[in-house]
């Protein structure tokens, strides 16, 4: 590791910016994150492990410049966070890459076609409901019409240049209509009502996961949640933080808190594992707020995950048979990020029919992490490669996963690697099983209807 001259210089004589010392000083570089890390998996390159990125972070502390090879080892960075499920001594590693990648911030020398963009993607389209609506409305056109269909069978892509070529090839459906219909409304309990709960519809799931949306507010319903989606919410801010973006993500925070009253709510249920990772960790991102410190604790305090508050209920058993081998990738933002290993697979094991088999190293990383799999396009599909290596030897006909970024990412690995494996949220294979329960109802209701006609002829 001498890639980088030991300085004496501490950060608290610059600009006091960037990981905490107390953090960096938790790693004992036992070296147990190695095996962890999806990058180091791949590369078996020290300074690509989390090991050697917080001994890059400490050079960087002591006054070693940012410079462009520190850049590169903390971009190739997926922040999937496993190595904090490894670590026995507790390293903050996601705070840790989080803060190196807002210090980094002011010394990425981005083109103009770049800076343009990243403008454009987070400080224009992702806070913004109208423009939101107006991308989901044009890539709808774009996918309906033909055009995509065209520009693919005729490599048109080329055109459009690597970085937005490979943003064509991972682009998700816009799903009509647009879930922004149901903003600002309340959904009644079905049956009892048990539990009212506030429901986070995110930003870009809104367009391109809104039947997933759906599918959340009607499992909910079903076990006796009635669903508010208060109107004034909006981005959490997850894609924001993660790139260094630290102060718009605290804007966004912000807005957040003061649109949800956690006291009205028994929880706050977000379906996104990597939102909901960020949404748990507002009291720390706003610790410093005097002003939202205190609302921004209380709201973490009542944020769940789906799959975390429908496994710790009695769960509602009206659902019909699901007759297919399912497997289930964790997220790694659920998985290491908020630490909910087993309540995916308590759920999924409780449906009838369902024939579950555990993907070997589910916990590693399958290359999505926010816009990795666009800005570090081949390190992305080489992780990605392994992944469905493994999800081809389950058999399996349904991979079931927490988070909406890796449902694209495993949709993209079945279209180039998969054997047409369906890819499903948690939750909607759950609303698939009330469906088929309510489904078999009306064919009950029918035949005997029909026996009833029969009898009187």
């Amino acid at each position: 590791m001498d890639e980088f001259k030991v300085l004496t210089k501490p950060r608290e004589e610059q600009d006091g910016r960037g990981p905490q010392q107390a953090d960096l000083d938790k790693c004992v570089h036992c070296g147990l994150c190695l095996n962890a890390c999806p990058t180091y998996r791949e590369l078996g390159v020290e300074m690509d492990s989390p090991r050697g990125r917080i001994y890059q972070m400490n050079q960087v502390a002591m006054g070693a410049p940012i410079n462009s090879s520190y850049i590169r080892h903390m971009d190739l960075c997926l922040g999937c966070r496993a190595c904090e499920t490894a670590c026995p001594s507790g390293v903050p590693y996601g705070r840790l890459i989080e803060a190196a990648r807002e210090e980094i911030l002011p010394h990425r020398k981005l083109s103009k076609r770049a800076a343009r963009y990243q403008h454009w993607f987070f400080d224009k389209l992702l806070p913004s409901r109208p423009a939101l609506q107006v991308a989901g409305a044009a890539l709808y056109f774009y996918q309906m019409s033909g055009l995509q269909k065209l520009v693919r069978l005729t490599g048109a892509t080329k055109l459009l240049g690597s970085d937005l070529a490979k943003l064509e090839v991972l682009t998700p459906k816009a799903e009509i209509p647009f879930f922004y219909s149901k903003i600002g409304k309340t959904f009644p309990a079905l049956g009892e009502r048990r539990f009212r709960v506030a429901f986070v519809a995110g930003c870009i799931a809104n367009v391109t996961f809104a039947r997933l949306n759906e599918a959340t507010v009607r499992v909910l319903q079903r076990n006796g949640c009635e669903v508010v989606i208060p109107p004034a919410q909006g981005c959490c801010g997850a894609l924001h933080l993660h790139q260094g973006m630290a102060e718009h993500a605290k804007a966004l925070a912000r807005n957040n808190v003061d649109a949800f009253v956690p006291e009205e709510y028994d929880a706050i249920i977000t379906n996104t594992a990597g939102c909901g990772s960020t949404l748990k960790e507002y009291d720390h991102l706003l610790a410093a707020d005097y002003d939202y410190a205190e609302p921004a604790q209380r709201f973490t305090e009542k944020v769940q995950d789906a799959t975390e508050f429908l496994a710790g209920l009695e769960l509602n058993d009206q659902m019909g048979s699901l007759e297919a081998i399912v497997t289930y990738q964790d997220s790694c933002h659920l998985c290491h990020g908020q630490r909910i290993k087993d309540a995916p697979r308590k759920l999924l094991q409780s449906i009838p029919g369902v024939e579950y088999r555990e993907l070997p190293q589910a916990d590693i990383c399958c290359g999505s992490a926010g816009i990795y799999n666009v800005v570090e396009n081949e390190m992305s599909m080489q992780i990605l490669r392994h992944k469905m290596e493994l999800v081809k030897a389950t058999e399996a006909e349904i991979v079931a996963t927490a988070n909406p970024g890796c449902m694209l990412q495993l949709q993209a690995g079945v279209r180039m690697f998969g054997k047409k494996q369906r890819v499903l949220h948690v939750v909607q294979v759950l609303d698939e099983a009330y469906q088929n329960y309510m489904m078999a109802l009306v064919r009950k209701k029918k035949l005997a209807k029909a026996a009833a006609r029969r009898r009187q002829s």
